[in-house]
């Protein structure tokens, strides 16, 4: 049944075929493929049933179908139930994958790779844009944009939410609770949007944001803060549960720090400040706190999350690095990629970069326009390229204690 999957995965990527996305839901669903909400895992957490290891978030931002069957060959070897597939909401445009496409596909490769069971879709930094925000003439559009957002990916199969209001967070103000108010705001009222469009006998896992990640680390008052503003608003819209998990600052920054010659610079996490806010946060019931913006740390960092508690941690940057730096990935491709960023985002080349440092920093954005030749990369050299993911995605989920969860996950979601 899964030979011609691949055939199915094109016609939905490229001819946008409704189709092939249905024959691949179809045939998800016949060999036991379910999308789920983390909810009852995380509610497990929070009654203390389950402690020792930390989920991983994957964002898969190209080679999708590839890297995601990289991940199935690691989950049922190692017996893994505890893992989550995500894309933010900047990924999803730059990327060009629509939760619509990106969930089949994911189905997909769970299909080719033989997997049963759930999968835990995630829209990640549901981010509101702050200069649309605070704009009058533009907030209600933004707020819509979001909401647009949010039921689309409910419709495609994600049922967890990261709200990302961290954005909208103006330190400039004195106290934090200005400085909190409308991050409380915005993600009160879309986590009230959320709990309109449950589908029956599902929860959406909704997650807030209470700093800006590679800005100034989070405190324990941030999260009472936040998190008491949040509840005061939230009660007026009369709807529960609230956020069962919270993101926050601990010192790392999205796509790693980057040297002067393209290299990633050691960033100094704050371990013992995310075990203190993973305690605060589980204080209001939630599960833990959300360590962003990890993949690119160094490799012994990664058994150290589960010792501070933290509920989930996000993984996307090193995937993409693993793809466009691999030998096999073609040499002419890579030129074409750097002269496009050259040629078409220059602009966003800042007077202190280097070249390596721009050409690292905006090449995510070449994916969505580069998808087709990607996709196309000789299947041999895409094997291949899955082979080094794969060995990422090992040590990742060896350190990370999720092992052997599949039995947990059977059982809460029987």
């Amino acid at each position: 049944m899964a030979n011609d999957i691949e055939k199915l995965v094109y016609q939905l990527v490229f001819d946008k075929s409704e189709k092939a996305e249905k024959e691949i839901r179809k045939r998800a669903r016949v060999q036991g493929i379910k999308s789920g909400s983390s909810q009852r895992l995380y509610e497990a957490r929070v009654r203390n049933e389950w402690s020792g290891f930390t989920v991983p978030a994957i964002n898969i931002r190209t080679l999708t179908f590839d890297t995601a069957r990289a991940v199935f060959r690691q989950v049922i070897k190692k017996r893994i139930g505890a893992f989550i597939f995500e894309l933010a909401r900047s990924e999803i445009d730059y990327t060009n994958q629509p939760m619509s496409e990106y969930v089949p596909v994911v189905m997909a490769a769970g299909i080719k790779e033989g997997f049963k069971g759930y999968l835990f879709f995630q829209g990640d930094h549901f981010q509101a844009k702050a200069e649309k925000f605070f704009n009058p003439q533009k907030k209600d559009e933004e707020i819509e944009a979001l909401k647009k957002l949010i039921k689309d990916s409910r419709n495609s199969g994600v049922y967890n939410i990261d709200i990302d209001g961290s954005t909208l967070v103006r330190l400039e103000e004195k106290d934090l609770e200005s400085q909190q108010k409308y991050n409380c705001q915005l993600t009160a009222e879309l986590t009230s949007y959320i709990r309109k469009l449950e589908p029956e006998g599902i929860t959406i896992s909704v997650g807030g944001e209470v700093g800006e990640i590679g800005g100034r680390n989070s405190t324990s008052e941030d999260i009472q803060v936040f998190m008491e503003g949040y509840n005061r608003k939230l009660s007026k819209f009369g709807v529960r549960p609230g956020l069962i998990k919270i993101a926050v600052q601990t010192g790392a920054t999205h796509g790693g720090i980057v040297g002067p010659g393209g290299e990633i610079i050691k960033a100094d996490i704050d371990f013992e400040a995310l075990k203190n806010l993973s305690s605060e946060a589980r204080k209001y019931g939630m599960a833990g706190a959300v360590q962003h913006g990890a993949s690119t740390l160094p490799e012994e960092y990664f058994d150290r999350f589960p010792e501070t508690g933290a509920v989930e941690i996000h993984l996307a940057t090193a995937f993409q690095n693993i793809v466009l730096d691999s030998s096999y990935f073609p040499e002419d491709l890579k030129k074409k990629i750097i002269n496009f960023l050259n040629r078409e985002l220059i602009f966003e080349k800042k007077p202190e970069q280097t070249e390596e440092q721009f050409i690292y920093k905006t090449r995510k954005k070449a994916l969505g326009p580069f998808k087709k030749e990607i996709f196309s990369i000789p299947q041999k050299n895409k094997d291949k390229i899955s082979e080094e993911l794969e060995e990422k995605f090992s040590l990742l989920f060896q350190r990370l204690g999720v092992s052997n969860t599949s039995g947990l996950i059977e059982k809460l979601y029987q």
